[in-house]
């Protein structure tokens, strides 16, 4: 829940999207697609191979460096069907995933996810809200492993595939940045970027720091409540170096800006950030919801993507570059 805020109005963030504005294959080369630059009230069109000439030497770029596992999975706990999509791991190795016909299940249930029972979980928790706990029968790389075998990734439901995610996508969906096993959805800015440009950045004086911030399948649920104030975003468990820290906390110093590439880098730097912008070690979860009024303190640029009405991060976006501006951009 947003802490310390007035009740704010959902359809303050509400607009008409037009399908045909959506996306279903990325631009190719990646750094081809179209960026527009917010700066101050002014909007100029760019495309993302652009971006060294709109960024500073000296600034700091800080990406997401999950990688997007197939989280999708049906699990069969006797002849009963039942949809999983992994959400998050755990600290104690288990994982939470969401799970549809959640009813069926309880405490102690076996559920298979291949003929063989390679890849097999027993239920140790149920949540009110269809979330459960599994833990898995193999670990590390051996559920990896087991894990595209048996799994499909759990594509955003604005992206239509009818029949399933296409052999494309497992190399679309995932970022340059990819090193960190674990997220159910990739961190989307990062997708836009490529060797040749992260290159270009490098040889104009930007840096390039990363941090890991697992994305769970709760980033796609709506929020159905009409003061957004009472909604409860997912927590999503994520880890900030020394190494990333100290890269921050010396660029800030230095002068330079803090980049940060998606909402999901943005939401863990704030998290871990101190009163003044400072950086320290983070290892954990978070659940920060970020609204307008909200006062940001280790961000100076974001990189984003256009995001959904009603949306979470269509309201993180306004709170960062404001309402009036963000609805401007809107479909028409």
């Amino acid at each position: 829940m947003a802490a310390g805020l007035m009740a704010v109005s959902l359809a303050d963030f509400d607009f008409t999207l037009s399908p045909d504005r959506i996306a279903q294959s990325p631009a190719r080369p990646r750094d081809a697609a179209r960026l527009l630059c917010v700066r101050d009230g002014a909007m100029s069109d760019h495309i993302v191979r652009e971006l060294p000439d709109l960024l500073r030497p000296g600034d700091l770029l800080v990406a997401n460096d999950t990688r997007v596992i197939p989280a999708q999975l049906t699990g069969f706990r006797g002849k009963a069907r039942i949809g999983i999509t992994l959400d998050q791991p755990r600290a104690d190795g288990t994982w939470h995933a969401l799970a549809r016909n959640a009813r069926r299940l309880r405490m102690g249930d076996e559920l298979r996810f291949d003929n063989d029972g390679e890849l097999a979980a027993t239920v140790t928790a149920r949540d009110p809200d269809g979330g459960v706990t599994l833990r898995f029968n193999q670990a590390d790389e051996a559920f990896v492993s087991a894990l595209r075998r048996a799994g499909a990734l759990a594509l955003p439901p604005y992206i239509r595939r009818p029949d399933g995610p296409e052999p494309a996508d497992a190399v679309d969906y995932q970022t340059v940045f990819a090193m960190h096993d674990g997220a159910a959805a990739a961190p989307t800015a990062g997708l836009h970027f490529t060797p040749a440009l992260l290159a270009a950045l490098e040889a104009r004086g930007i840096r390039e720091a990363t941090l890991t911030l697992h994305v769970g399948a709760g980033t796609f649920l709506p929020v159905r409540a009409d003061d957004v104030t009472r909604h409860q975003i997912h927590a999503e468990r994520g880890i900030i170096t020394t190494a990333t820290a100290r890269a921050i906390n010396n660029a800030r110093a230095a002068g330079g800006r803090i980049v940060a590439v998606g909402t999901t880098s943005l939401r863990l730097l704030e998290t871990a950030a101190n009163d003044d912008g400072t950086i320290g070690e983070f290892a954990g979860e978070t659940s920060l919801f970020i609204l307008p009024g909200y006062r940001f303190r280790a961000v100076d640029v974001l990189m984003t993507n256009f995001h959904l009405p009603r949306s979470t991060l269509f309201m993180l976006v306004c709170a960062f570059a404001g309402t009036s501006a963000m609805r401007s951009l809107k479909s028409p």
